[in-house]
């Protein structure tokens, strides 16, 4: 919940900022317009595959398990979303910002970033966290480690569509918007002037951002089940035995070690700051000094 509350402080903190003169907001909103309906054209298609496993799952392994299927699938959206979102508003505002020095820059950019990976880590340990309390020590389901591990299969099934699908559109328009721009008009790499690069920018927004969001979104949670589906296994557990104190310890660690390392994130996160330097150095150093705050 802290991850969440900070994501939305650093997206209000990010849209107060000026996106810029009417070239600019002109840009980011086409932009935004083509990578919204991108993703509204693919969450589309996946929501039908989504649909069909959710089904085979609630028959193959346990009808509650395709409920924490489609939790997992939809946070996992939900979090590429944000990401997608925050990442073209936060475009014309950096670039904004950066005509008064990379030290303006810098945290616009920067939390700009945070949004999405706060969503992430918000998302999928919140939602990790009380599928494992309702499902395993309130409800005590049978079957309750499958279906904790149907969570980290619903976020993969998005990470998989998400990552491949809007990959192949990135690259895809990167290339298209190359060839048009620097081989037959003679023009540079992203210059406006070719519309080409409104697609090669969408597509770097749904590909890199809300595509890497989802799998992003998929490789934390999926870290933290392994470890508790393994524990659990290897000792034969069921919900009964999660709430023993010796087993709790075992299974609750891998999510105790990602709750403190969400903590330092947001330590670190505040101690990245941009200042009046434009000395790329010093703005490293400030990049590293919250990374390194939360490494220790």
């Amino acid at each position: 919940l802290l991850a969440l509350l900070l994501a939305g402080y650093f997206y209000t903190n990010v849209k107060a900022a000026s996106p810029g003169n009417e070239r600019m907001i002109f840009l980011m909103n086409e932009i935004e317009k083509g990578a919204r309906a991108f993703l509204r054209q693919e969450y589309s298609w996946v929501s039908i595959f989504v649909a069909v496993m959710a089904i085979l799952i609630g028959i193959l392994i346990a009808p509650v398990a395709s409920l924490t299927y489609i939790i997992g699938a939809v946070l996992s959206a939900t979090a590429g979303y944000a990401g997608m979102t925050v990442a073209t508003m936060a475009n014309a505002r950096t670039a904004n910002a950066a005509q008064d020095g990379p030290g303006k820059a810098l945290p616009i950019a920067f939390r700009g970033g945070a949004v999405m990976g706060f969503s992430v880590a918000g998302l999928a340990l919140g939602g990790l966290a009380l599928v494992y309390i309702i499902f395993v020590l309130v409800a005590k389901v049978d079957d309750a480690f499958e279906v904790v591990t149907a969570y980290g299969l619903g976020a993969s099934s998005i990470a998989l569509f998400s990552r491949v699908g809007g990959g192949i559109y990135t690259k895809a328009a990167d290339v298209g918007a190359d060839l048009v721009g620097k081989v037959e008009a003679g023009i540079p790499e992203d210059d406006p002037r070719n519309p080409a690069t409104i697609a090669d920018n969408v597509g770097d927004n749904v590909g890199d951002v809300a595509g890497m969001g989802a799998d992003l979104f998929e490789s934390y949670a999926g870290s933290i089940i392994a470890p508790i589906s393994l524990v659990a296994f290897a000792l034969g557990l069921t919900a009964e035995d999660a709430s023993v104190s010796t087993n709790m310890s075992l299974l609750l660690f891998p999510l105790a070690i990602a709750f403190a390392g969400m903590l330092t994130s947001i330590l670190g996160s505040f101690l990245v700051r941009g200042g009046e330097s434009t000395d790329s150095r010093a703005l490293s150093r400030a990049l590293h000094l919250g990374t390194n705050v939360a490494m220790l």
